[in-house]
């Protein structure tokens, strides 16, 4: 989730991160935290809570700013990028990433790498759909609701085992059977289109409506865009993975999920609503990810 008051947002730091028993305690696998691409949740801010649940199941994690090269990324085991973004100066439908950085991510990939990659509602599909097109997946690009209760929980999204919108997937049902998911929760987000070996995680419901940019152009030193009228995506997703040559990636539509932030008081992420499996789906990503099942 990322809104207006960005600069307001901050990580709940009294959120427990701990984790009862490590996946990792002897070996250690190496993350990469992207803060390269302009990314707007940063590892020592709003996704301080999520850097700091990984560091205790086990994970190595270290913050890059650079541009993605074969140097950089050939130490790692997973990557992570959240809300990359283009500057300002830049038409809201360009890429973050240039194609020579895309080449390198998905060769990586290829070769046994595994990517997280976390694009939340407009404008960050746009900036994110060359990544994500690599690995045949397919941003929205919009802002997603439920409009049968969006008024009653301001946003968010349910997913669960009662309404049928958590797909049958190893990160639900968790690592060897153990700690299955029930109910996530998310924070508006985008929608995904998966193709090929593409696989949906979380699927949107009969009454989700997406509100997408149309057309995106420049006139004179200013930037314009107009949206679409909204459109019903229930047949599509907000989480997916692919299973890429000997890699693995996660494309996630909506960024609040694996946080744990708080907006003038008002908590939201792995932190609240309460009764959600958030944290568990958060850690059943990143095992999937680096562990054979």
């Amino acid at each position: 989730m990322l809104s207006a008051c960005q600069s307001i947002q901050r990580p709940d730091n009294r959120f427990d991160v701990s984790v009862s028993n490590p996946t990792y305690t002897t070996s250690h696998p190496k993350v990469l935290y992207d803060e390269g691409h302009l990314n707007t949740h940063k590892a020592d801010g709003t996704y301080k809570p999520f850097i700091k649940l990984l560091t205790h199941d086990g994970y190595q994690v270290s913050v890059s700013e650079q541009a993605f090269t074969r140097e950089l990324l050939e130490p790692y085991q997973l990557v992570i990028i959240t809300n990359a973004k283009v500057s300002p100066d830049k038409l809201k439908n360009e890429s973050a990433f240039t194609p020579e950085e895309c080449t390198v991510v998905q060769a990586w990939v290829k070769q046994g790498g595994a990517l997280l990659l976390i694009a939340d509602h407009h404008p960050f599909g746009l900036a994110n759909q060359r990544l994500a097109n690599c690995f045949g997946i397919t941003m929205g690009g919009g802002s997603v609701k439920d409009t049968a209760a969006y008024k009653r929980k301001q946003g968010q999204l349910e997913f669960s085992h009662a309404n049928g919108l958590l797909a049958p997937h190893p990160i639900i049902h968790g690592l060897s059977g153990q700690h299955q998911i029930n109910r996530v929760i998310t924070f508006t987000g985008q929608s995904l289109t998966g193709s090929g070996e593409a696989k949906p995680i979380l699927l949107l419901g009969t009454t989700t409506r997406e509100v997408r940019p149309d057309s995106v152009w420049q006139q004179g030193d200013k930037h314009f865009i107009t949206y679409s009228k909204p459109i019903p995506v229930h047949n599509l997703s907000q989480a997916m993975s692919v299973e890429y040559g000997e890699g693995r990636v996660v494309v996630v539509g909506e960024a609040g999920v694996l946080s744990a932030q708080k907006l003038f008081g008002r908590k939201f992420g792995m932190n609240r609503p309460k009764n959600t499996d958030n944290k568990q789906f958060a850690l059943n990503i990143v095992h999937w990810l680096t562990s054979p099942y």
